[in-house]
């Protein structure tokens, strides 16, 4: 019953805050972003990019009462080039339910989550303040995320800064569309995702207990097989490498990787497909099923994206 993850946090803010010790890879994300407002070196792309063609509106060029929810995006699927695809899928599904919905676009910036997990509690303040600043111009009461990271310090940790919103992962979002007819699936027709499998976000499952929605919502995807459970699944499921800020730190040399034993725990299941919901998990398992040699057997999703193939192949197949 003790609660190891405040603790290591605490230990981290000491040595990154008063004695300057973090890894060098850890140190570079800290910087940009300080200077870029994401931790994703290298990256010079910006954050509507991947909305070309897609026509999504944002908060400035839009009346916010008329706005049902905001779309916050995240770092991951602004700017990384395959949780982009996240973003892309979710922005086609909620046109699909007619949703009005609209993003910050250059707006928006890093919640600050990986600069808390790291222990650089400063940054993390000056993130938080400036995001909530923002939100509360606009009047924003109900936000949609696509990663369980920015879900869970938007929800649990900015009230402490009188930030204070109904925040809903997209994995709910989405069951509430299908649950509510909003959103109509196309029926089964053949089976393209196969046995499928469904990992936890840490962030979703054991730290916000939201484990039946994505279930929901992946029995409602036409074309599953079968949705088989991983061995360590819901509150004793495994961590898929990226969190802690793990996904911009190396792993100490000789060691296996958290990533590939999560990945062997999916791939026991003979699933077809690995379902998640959260970016980070889908660049973990992507590697992962690549070490494993596994790239022509076993596909990497996001719930989201599953949902907008099964409407793109509706739409493509002869009445």
């Amino acid at each position: 019953f003790i609660e190891h993850v405040p603790a290591i946090v605490e230990m981290r803010r000491a040595l990154v805050m008063n004695e300057g010790r973090l890894p060098a890879t850890a140190e570079a994300a800290l910087r940009s972003l300080e200077t870029r407002g994401h931790p994703w070196t290298g990256y010079s792309r910006s954050r509507t990019e991947w909305t070309e063609g897609l026509d999504v509106p944002k908060m400035a060029e839009v009346n916010p009462e008329e706005i049902e929810v905001l779309y916050w995006v995240g770092c991951a699927a602004s700017l990384e080039d395959r949780s982009m695809k996240i973003a892309q899928a979710m922005a086609k599904v909620m046109k699909s339910a007619k949703v009005k919905f609209a993003i910050l676009g250059e707006e928006e910036s890093c919640t600050g989550d990986p600069a808390r997990r790291m222990g650089m509690e400063y940054l993390y303040e000056v993130q938080a303040k400036q995001n909530i600043e923002t939100l509360n111009r606009y009047k924003v009461m109900r936000i949609v995320t696509t990663c369980p990271h920015c879900f869970n310090t938007i929800k649990n940790e900015y009230p402490q800064f009188n930030g204070n919103y109904e925040v809903v992962h997209h994995t709910v979002f989405l069951q509430e569309l299908v649950a509510s007819g909003r959103l109509k699936l196309p029926k089964a027709s053949g089976s393209p995702f196969g046995v499928v499998t469904y990992h936890d976000p840490c962030y979703l499952g054991r730290h916000n207990q939201v484990y039946d929605e994505p279930r929901e919502l992946a029995k409602a995807i036409p074309g599953i097989q079968e949705i088989r459970e991983m061995a360590a699944h819901r509150n004793r499921a495994f961590c898929c490498g990226a969190g802690g800020g793990h996904m911009w730190m190396e792993d100490a040399a000789g060691t296996e990787k958290i990533n590939h034993r999560r990945t062997q725990h999916a791939l026991d299941t003979g699933a077809d497909t690995i379902a998640t919901g959260c970016p980070f998990c889908t660049q973990m398992f992507e590697d992962g099923v690549k070490v494993k040699n596994a790239e022509e057997k076993v596909r990497v999703r996001d719930l989201s994206e599953m949902v907008a193939e099964s409407l793109e192949a509706a739409q493509t197949v002869p009445a």
